[in-house]
């Protein structure tokens, strides 16, 4: 059976694919030639991914990433489409949904949230369900940077505490959403946001969201 990650990686790379290597995303500074190359360095290229969080592997993250970006596109596609080397962890059904769930569909989203003529994808609630329980154990590391408190809530009344601090401001919408919302896509996130109007002003404004 197919997983929730492999589904999603499929249809990033159709979409990639698709719009081509200069098509515009979500993440500020990057076209779609620049997101692929770091889907494909997360994956392969472990010596040098842990520089997006540990500062002294930067220097090598962006030397590799730039080796990756010069590769043809077509090339990056097919490395995304292929999945993880052999012997990766992420060969495993258990590490590759833990891990990329979250991953795929973001970035699927900020592909098809940067196009003028992007609609909504109605999701089932078996995913929805997959990508709250993530967004349950992220919101706190997500959330650590928010100028003001945040909760996160489904239609449903489940909560989940983001930032605890005051002002409060209360996201409320589909997992989905929430999780765009949470990882600093503010703007293109459909999510109604209930508190102090000055507080949730700096939400939609922060660049501290996500990780």
């Amino acid at each position: 059976m197919s997983t929730f990650a492999k589904r999603e990686r499929l249809l990033l790379a159709d979409l990639l694919e698709t719009v081509g290597p200069d098509a515009e995303t979500l993440c500020e500074g990057w076209r779609t030639r620049d997101l692929a190359a770091h889907v494909v360095v997360r994956e392969r290229r472990p010596d040098a991914a842990g520089g997006t969080l540990i500062k002294q592997l930067a220097p090598r993250l962006e030397k590799v990433t730039a080796e990756y970006t010069a590769k043809p596109y077509e090339e990056l596609i097919q490395l995304i489409r292929t999945g993880p080397p052999r012997f990766s962890p992420f060969q495993l059904k258990q590490v590759d949904e833990a891990a990329n769930i979250v991953e795929f569909y973001v970035h699927t989203e900020d592909v098809r949230r940067a196009q003028p003529d992007w609609s909504p994808r109605e999701l089932d609630p078996v995913f929805q369900d997959a990508l709250w329980s993530r967004l349950e154990r992220g919101a706190r590391l997500m959330g650590r940077g928010a100028p003001t408190g945040l909760v996160l809530r489904r239609p449903n009344g489940q909560t989940a505490v983001a930032h605890r601090g005051t002002p409060v401001v209360t996201a409320t919408g589909e997992p989905s959403e929430l999780l765009m919302f949470a990882f600093g896509r503010q703007r293109a996130a459909k999510v109604e946001l209930d508190g102090d109007a000055e507080a949730i002003a700096k939400l939609h404004e922060t660049k501290q969201l996500g990780i």
